[in-house]
């Protein structure tokens, strides 16, 4: 067996080499460059490319397969070729649907929250001894990859993303995978540069209700008035199972869990998760695993990378990193940290990195998503935007969109850093929220300091 992957270099593309690579599968793939921690992961599989840029000369008729990745360009050369060969052509969630056709697969979709219930089901099911192949967004505590690919796994747990297949193909990629277990986890609109409008952003969930397999199911999060319209509309064949919060108390910074009249302790918090983890172990009950086993192994899960993660902390400050970029993101990660720590202040600082966040009709969205915070601060280069080639935006204009007259504006990193270090941080937490990485600061570097400092 021998594939090919063009853009080898990828996020997902490369953890998808190194699962066919274990699977013993014959693995070339190229790049025009290849960024960490990927080259590193690659060389230990010895999957690096030799040199970087695009070789016709990689792809030939002995291929039994080419993956061609989101960063690949439609007129590249090599897949040029490979189409001039008429050899078979896959994007990335094709191959992973190609992989996993003779499985039960879970997709697990929706605006938020999609990385976090797939990382709960995961850790659950090793937990329980349950194999499964997956698919997950994030590096998790425990899996080598993110992806698994086995020929013995009789489920396949797929993270279900909405956003584009391939350069060649527009769909989005939850479109691809055809459940037989779904989960949607909420609709906020994102990636307004591929669906224009909300009504367009919502016509693809109802596009991926309408992939479930016959008499397959569909859990959705009851809480969300957007899923609450769509999902009873579903084929009468799929099976509907609705969720919402489970019964649940805090106390000095520990979120417990009421279940069979005990009190279940869990390391991670925030109503967000508790419905990442009720939709979740409904899902784990579709597997065969009972709520009581289900309850004995969440305790020990931690979060998935870069979602409400502690970077560090001390008795009287604790910095947070989180993935949060939109709005309905921003304003229940806030929500967390408030209540996990109501007697803490709370420094939220934001970047806006995506193309939606960058984008100026956009920024009215933002209203009121920093309101939680007691210092609020946003932070955006405006090289990201020309990058883009999205018009420029102005600090007055990112004010007016999040309505909040004492919201900061950055666009200098250094600046951001060196306000965020003269801080006084005594009983105040701080929480980082971007998809990207602030131009450059060290987030753990920055912890480290602020709470050893005031220690």
């Amino acid at each position: 067996m021998n594939v090919h992957f063009i853009a080898i270099g990828g996020s997902a593309m490369h953890n998808l080499a190194i699962a066919l690579r274990k699977k013993g599968v014959n693995v070339t793939g190229s790049d025009d460059e290849i960024f960490e921690p990927s080259k590193s992961r690659l060389a230990k599989y010895n999957l690096l490319p030799v040199k970087e840029g695009w070789d016709e000369g990689s792809i030939h008729s002995g291929l039994n397969a080419v993956i061609l990745g989101m960063h690949a360009k439609a007129d590249n050369p090599e897949l040029l070729k490979a189409a001039k060969l008429g050899l078979r052509i896959f994007s990335y969630p094709e191959y992973l649907y190609e992989q996993s056709k003779e499985k039960t697969r879970v997709v697990i979709g929706g605006s938020h929250g999609k990385t976090t219930i797939t990382a709960m089901i995961l850790h659950v099911a090793r937990e329980c001894g349950l194999d499964c192949d997956y698919m997950v967004g994030a590096q998790l505590e425990g899996f080598e990859v993110m992806v698994k690919l086995t020929e013995e796994a009789r489920f396949m747990i797929l993270e279900g993303d909405e956003y584009l297949t391939s350069p060649i193909d527009r769909r989005p990629k939850f479109h691809l995978y055809k459940p037989d277990i779904a989960l949607l986890s909420g609709i906020a609109w994102d990636h307004i540069n591929v669906f224009p409008t909300f009504d367009n952003y919502i016509e693809q969930f109802r596009i991926f209700i309408n992939q479930i397999s016959p008499g397959g199911s569909l859990i959705y999060c009851n809480e969300d008035e957007h899923l609450r319209k769509i999902c009873p509309s579903a084929r009468p064949d799929i099976c509907l199972v609705p969720y919402s919060f489970p019964e649940y108390r805090v106390e000095d910074g520990v979120t417990r869990i009421r279940f069979d009249g005990r009190e279940i302790p869990l390391r991670v918090f925030g109503k967000h998760n508790l419905l990442n983890l009720n939709g979740s172990r409904l899902v784990c009950n579709a597997l065969g695993i009972t709520d009581t086993r289900f309850y004995e192994a969440i305790q020990s899960f931690h979060g998935a990378s870069k979602r409400l993660e502690r970077i560090a902390g001390s008795d009287i400050s604790i910095v947070f990193k989180d993935f949060a970029h939109s709005p309905s993101k921003l304003m229940a990660t806030l929500k967390a940290v408030k209540e996990q720590y109501p007697e803490k202040k709370l420094v939220a600082c934001m970047e806006l990195h995506t193309f939606s966040s960058l984008s100026r009709e956009f920024l009215s969205h933002y209203q009121g998503a920093m309101d939680a915070a007691d210092r609020a601060i946003v932070y955006f280069n405006p090289h990201a935007i020309a990058l883009k080639k999205l018009p420029p935006i102005t600090e007055m204009q990112v004010k007016e969109g999040f309505a909040n007259e004492h919201l900061e504006v950055f666009t200098d990193s250094g600046l951001l850093k060196q306000s965020l270090l003269q801080e006084t941080w005594n009983q105040k937490n701080l929480l980082m929220m971007s998809s990207g990485d602030f131009d450059g600061i060290n987030l753990e570097e920055l912890a480290e300091k602020i709470v050893t400092r005031d220690a």
